[in-house]
This record gives C-alpha cells, structure tokens and sequence, in this order.
C-alpha cells in the first residue's frame, strides 16, 4: 500500500494574462463576448506521488512551473483540472514572510505569521524563543519590521517557517537567505529534518551542487512538463542536454 504525503493526478494549472487592447481592438471581442485574454499553462497534465520520509528536488529553467507547483502543493493556489491530496500539514518556505505586517514588530509579526501557517497561540508561545534565536535578530525583535533590511525580513520568515509542526515542508530556493554563514544555517537545519524518515521535503533549487547532495529523487519540468523524474545524477544528465538545445 502507496505511504503517499502528495499525489498529482492529471493536474494542469493556467494562468489569464489581460493583453493592453485600445478601444476598437476591445470593442468587438466584448461585443461578441469574446475574451481577449492571453492563456498560459504553467503545468500540463502532471501526475506523481511523493512517499513520506523522501527528499525531492525540482529543477527547470526559469519559468518551467517549478514555483507554481510548490504553490499547489501548500494549496496557495487551486489546480485548473485534476487532483491533487496532501495528506500531512506543510511548512511551505515560498516567498517566505509573505504574511508580516510593516506596521507591526518582529516579535508581534512571529505569531501573526506562525497563525497564517496553522499553528495555534500555545505553540507558538512553545517555540519563539527558538525562533528569534534561529533568526540572530533578538536584539530587533521589537522594532517594526518595516525598518528591517530585506535579509533580516527573510531570516526572521524562514525561522518562522521551520518551527511550523509540520511533516511536510516546500522550500523554494531559501538558501538565497541572508549571509553565506545563514545559508550553510539553514542548509545545516534542513539535512539535520532529513534524518527525520516522517518527514518529507520537496526542495525547489537553481544549485546543482545543493539538489545532488540534499536530494534523493529529482523531477525535471520543462514548459510545465514532466521530463525526467528519478535520481539525481541521471536526471541531471538530462537537464544539461534541454540547457544545450
């Protein structure tokens, strides 16, 4: 019996771009009630299971669906055909931060966002100490976060993001995170949840170098499509051969 965290089956996902139209351009599509949007497919029909306890990169060219597909993944978004399940809670590390408030602290923008991701105010109380020292921002943990440098908002983001109790986490190029010291941190963290067999990552990356030594499978997407899926060192092999064409 399958021990699947995600299943895909047949999932398709589009985007409606509106084109700049002058008036007589509009006025005869609107009359006939054409729409004069532009449709685009960020994934084409993809079907896969991923099991507990796995360690799976997604690579592809810029633009391949690799983001829209952790989007899925953490229900951000809603497929336009097909299925997708998701059996555990997820830690989607995607545009991480994406919940604060300017207005608000450090401190206050902790359990506005740890909220936003599922957890209750009793877990959060359990774990921000853990948090702001993950983060090295103590001593900026009561200023508006507005007043944080890019770097700072994203330490403080990711740290939120990996004290969620949850089974499954999505990272989508994090260790672009702050300094080099905070990204061998985070990369540090992360192969230390990997020893966890109940816990699984899908791990979105540009370094070949990261997804060889962090992942155990490899999907390769091109133009919304599944190439290649299977181990690293082969699936990599075909991804040089797309890059040369």
């Amino acid at each position: 019996m399958s021990n699947f965290v995600i299943q895909l089956s047949k999932v398709t996902k589009k985007f409606y771009l509106q084109e700049d139209k002058t008036f007589k351009e509009f006025l005869p599509n609107f009359l006939l009630g054409k729409s004069w949007a532009k449709e685009l497919t960020a994934l084409d029909n993809l079907s896969f299971v991923i099991e507990k306890g796995e360690t799976i990169g997604i690579i592809g060219k810029n633009g391949s669906g690799k983001s829209t597909l952790l989007k899925l993944m953490a229900g951000v978004t809603a497929p336009s055909s097909g299925e997708i399940k998701v059996s555990e809670r997820v830690a989607p590390l995607i545009e991480v931060g994406a919940g604060f408030h300017h207005e608000l602290t450090g401190y206050e923008n902790i359990f506005l966002n740890a909220a936003i991701l599922g957890m209750h105010k009793k877990e959060i109380e359990e774990v921000v100490d853990n948090i702001i020292d993950f983060s090295e921002l103590r001593e900026f943990i009561h200023v508006p976060v507005k007043r944080y440098s890019s770097g700072m908002y994203m330490r403080l983001g990711f740290a939120v993001a990996i004290h969620v109790n949850a089974q499954i986490l999505l990272v989508d190029e994090v260790l672009a995170v702050g300094d080099s010291a905070f990204q061998k941190k985070c990369l540090d963290y992360l192969r230390g949840i990997k020893k966890d067999k109940d816990k699984t990552i899908v791990f979105v990356s540009h370094s070949e170098e990261s997804v060889k030594s962090f992942c155990d499978r490899v999907i390769l997407l091109d133009h919304g499509k599944i190439i290649k899926d299977g181990e690293p060192e082969i699936v990599f092999k075909t991804y040089h051969q797309i890059l040369k064409i």
